[in-house]
């Protein structure tokens, strides 16, 4: 029989200690037992039996029978249960090596002692919901970025058709931002209390419609083109924070860098399709003929996002249980924040970390998204063909580095980097690379050398994506739609400027002009950025989730089985002084042995469970096995 009648142990089950066997928090409780017993080193190595005088075997006669461990644990909550209460019970399985323990909100399904387990919940195999919503996520993003970038291409015929200038380009290009501008923390806070579903299927049907009427516009006045455009920057300026928002819940920790990845590589895709068919389809049908189309390929998504999006995984009916608990242990909580805390959000260095770089971020690539096709125009003396057709190599290498740097750095993540660490280097070469070829760039006049020059900048700006974009979630996963509506407030507000300031400097300046500026924020922001960004939750105004991803779980439970292990062979040295004979102990031995029997009752029991001598003092509020 084993000699333990309790075994503290400790791990993370929805947030809660759980004190295995009414055990007090992560320590072991030996208790001198009445019958001889094989024990474990910490090594696992079996001990020879025991041989006890006749003087100590009717010692031990006396002492109470081993109890068992009741069928179920007791755990403690440092936070509030769903029904209000700070505790609650958990099953016990047979056993307590391979046992798992079923909480009030979620399980840990693993051996209390001995070998790790490799994961805490586990999924069946098959296709997953998840990736559902990010797929059409995805394809929500495609479109938004075909239905952006089919001005650029659009713009050079419209703009020979009613004579304008490059300021006059410049402001057509810029109005899409005021919209843009208008929502972006606006969508954040919809998409937190309303639901990211919701607020999503509204942005892309608004800019749907502002792109077929688009043309309408165009042949009315400026104006009205101006306000069209405004209006369709309305529709898109929600799809960010309402996707973030959905991604919050969807997307487990351990997954967030790839799965963020793989959407903003829709906008890349779409960037690449959209450049890619609009010079064909404008020298075919009229450049009329990519708003009409781009359109409805909205209108379409609609109907399918309609049928099989849900707002989160708890209001999906058709998630599998499986999908759903690892979903809900390795999130926040997808409850939707009953108010925001501005004062909160905005004190904290984290998020103003964002903001500003967010800014220097999007004044390089909003110019290179609006300008691009422009530039091989008029420097390189490219067609309209060949201008849609370079412009498109930028963004086909953006969108292979953005799903690379995310895999690279979950990869980091999952072997045990930090979060912030892996944020920044991220960030850096977010940053630097394009600085870097960006200043390149003004020295070179060649169509390829240029070319390269865009491709090399615009992949390296991918790994933002893994570093900047991916941290709203990581610093507030609550508040990540009002986060990033905050911050991409800013990066708006840099397309609108930059835009508008790139026409402007064109009017008497040179491109290389156009680029300074550009390099000058990207190295502004790699400073802000490495000074106060941070990858930990809570320090930008959200609150923890409270399950902990798998590997730190992990090396939690493996903290605690080296307790249990040193405790274990205090025990062990308890038994084997019990097994020497009396005539051969030390005086001072013989003293405590003494001290021990005058602690028994009447009837030899032991009034209390007595603890190893360097164990811990009991913590409050620990909970005797009953």
């Amino acid at each position: 029989m084993t000699a333990l009648a309790a075994a503290g142990w400790q791990a993370s089950t929805s947030g809660r200690r759980c004190d295995a066997l009414g055990a007090p928090s992560g320590r072991l409780m030996p208790r001198l037992v009445g019958t001889p017993r094989r024990s474990r080193h910490a090594s696992g190595a079996l001990l020879p039996p025991l041989h006890l005088s006749q003087h100590q075997r009717l010692g031990l006669a006396t002492s109470p029978p081993l109890r068992l461990a009741p069928s179920h644990a007791t755990f403690i909550s440092t936070s509030p249960t769903p029904s209000g209460g700070e505790g609650g019970e958990a099953d016990r399985g047979p056993g307590i090596d391979g046992s798992e323990l079923v909480g009030s909100s979620g399980s840990f399904s693993g051996p209390l002692s001995g070998s790790s387990s490799s994961s805490i919940v586990r999924e069946k195999p098959g296709w997953k919901r998840r990736w559902t919503m990010i797929a059409m996520c995805f394809a929500a993003f495609l479109l938004c970025n075909m239905d952006r970038v089919n001005m650029s291409i659009a713009i050079l015929p419209i703009s020979q058709q009613f004579q304008w200038s490059s300021t006059t380009i410049g402001l057509v290009q810029s109005s899409f931002f005021w919209g843009y501008l208008l929502t972006q923390v606006a969508g954040g806070v919809w998409a937190d209390r309303f639901g990211g579903k919701k607020v999503l299927g509204f942005g892309v049907v608004w800019w749907s419609v502002a792109t077929i009427i688009t043309p309408i516009a165009a042949r009315t006045s400026l104006p009205v083109l101006l306000m069209a455009r405004a209006c369709m920057g309305v529709g898109e300026g929600v799809a960010m924070p309402a996707m973030n928002n959905l991604l919050s819940k969807w997307v487990p920790v351990q997954e967030r860098s790839r799965s963020l990845s793989l959407v903003y590589s829709g906008m890349y895709t779409g960037s690449m399709l959209g450049l890619a068919v609009s010079p064909q389809m404008i020298s075919s049908w009229g450049w009329p003929s990519v708003f009409y189309v781009f359109g409805l390929g909205g209108l379409l998504w609609y109907y399918w996002w309609d049928r099989c999006a849900a707002a989160s995984p708890k209001a999906d009916p058709g998630i599998d249980s499986a999908e759903l608990a690892y979903i809900t242990r390795n999130t926040a909580s997808s409850a939707a924040p009953t108010s925001i805390p501005w004062k909160l959000l905005l004190s904290k260095p984290a998020t103003w970390a964002l903001i500003i770089c967010h800014f220097c971020h999007n004044w390089g690539t909003f110019i290179l998204l609006t300008w691009m096709p422009t530039y091989y125009n008029q420097v390189l003396g490219l067609d309209l063909k060949s201008s849609g057709f370079f412009s498109v190599l930028p963004w086909v290498t953006m969108a292979i580095t953005a799903n690379l740097g995310g895999w690279i750095a979950d990869t980091l993540v999952e072997r045990g980097w930090s979060v912030t660490s892996v944020r920044k280097i991220m960030q850096t070469i977010g940053f630097l690379g394009p600085a870097f070829f960006l200043t390149q760039l003004g020295n070179i006049t060649s169509v390829y050398g240029a070319v390269g020059c865009m491709m090399a900048s615009q992949g390296m700006d991918a790994f933002s994506q893994s570093g900047l974009y991916s941290n709203h979630a990581d610093i507030g996963p609550r508040y990540a739609g009002v986060l990033l509506g905050l911050s991409n407030t800013a990066g708006v507000l840099a397309g609108v400027l930059g835009t508008a300031a790139t026409g402007l400097i064109l009017q008497n300046g040179s491109w290389k002009q156009v680029w300074s500026v550009a390099v000058a924020l990207y190295l502004v922001g790699t400073v802000v950025w490495n000074l106060f960004a941070t990858g930990e939750k809570g320090e930008g105004g959200g609150e923890r989730p409270k399950e902990q991803p798998a590997a730190a779980a992990e090396a939690a439970i493996e903290r605690e089985r080296e307790v249990h292990r040193g405790l274990e062979q205090q025990e062990t040295e308890v038994l084997l002084s019990l097994a020497q004979d009396p005539a051969d102990r030390a005086p001072g031995q013989m003293e405590a042995r003494s001290e021990e029997k005058a602690d028994l009752g009447p009837a030899g029991t032991t009034e209390e469970t007595r603890e190893a001598p360097d164990a811990e003092e009991k913590a409050p509020g620990g909970l005797r096995d009953t």
